[in-house]
């Protein structure tokens, strides 16, 4: 085992807020995803019942690590993208096609925010509360809009650092053996 960065992996980018904050916290609500995985196998194995209601929280924690995902993803320039077309473009023409993706993300982000943030107060004025565990769903429902948010943060991020540089962002593939 080397201890060797990976030489296809992109650096880590300079951020004002560090990526360990959400690296951090999507460690964390994996464990507890897993430990909640866990319980359920051992339970069903011992029991033959399984936890049930743990499902709300399930769900939640992976609504939470998927944007995580997407920010850390965003911040560090490894979205997933089409590159074959902006490769053939000049330089600032492949500059031009990053900020306009990342401005689409922006756009995509904030959407999520508005529409999110509307869901969470339905659910709120409503008093909607969980099927398994009868707790106020907007509590898991406000996740989502808070995590669109730091995406969006870091989305911005990401487009300063592309209209600040000089040169044309590089995209790493891989190439065929």
């Amino acid at each position: 085992m080397s201890a060797e960065p990976d030489p296809l992996a992109p650096a880590e980018p300079e951020t004002r807020v560090p990526l360990a904050i959400e690296k951090i916290v999507a460690a964390g609500a994996m464990a507890v995803l897993c430990l909640i995985t866990l319980g359920n196998v051992v339970a069903r194995y011992l029991t033959n019942y399984s936890f049930a209601f743990t499902e709300e929280y399930s769900i939640a924690l992976m609504v939470v690590l998927t944007m995580l995902g997407a920010g850390i993803a965003t911040a560090a320039d490894r979205q997933i993208r089409i590159t074959w077309f902006a490769d053939l473009l000049p330089p600032e023409g492949r500059r031009l096609a990053e900020v306009i993706s990342t401005l689409a993300v922006i756009l995509m982000f904030a959407l999520l925010i508005w529409l999110g943030g509307r869901v969470v107060w339905d659910e709120y004025r409503f008093e909607v509360t969980s099927p398994g565990l009868g707790e106020p769903q907007w509590i898991y429902t406000l996740a989502l809009p808070v995590l669109a948010a730091a995406v969006v943060g870091r989305a911005i991020g990401h487009l300063i650092r592309v209209w600040r540089s000089r040169e044309p962002p590089e995209h790493h593939t891989i190439e065929p053996l």
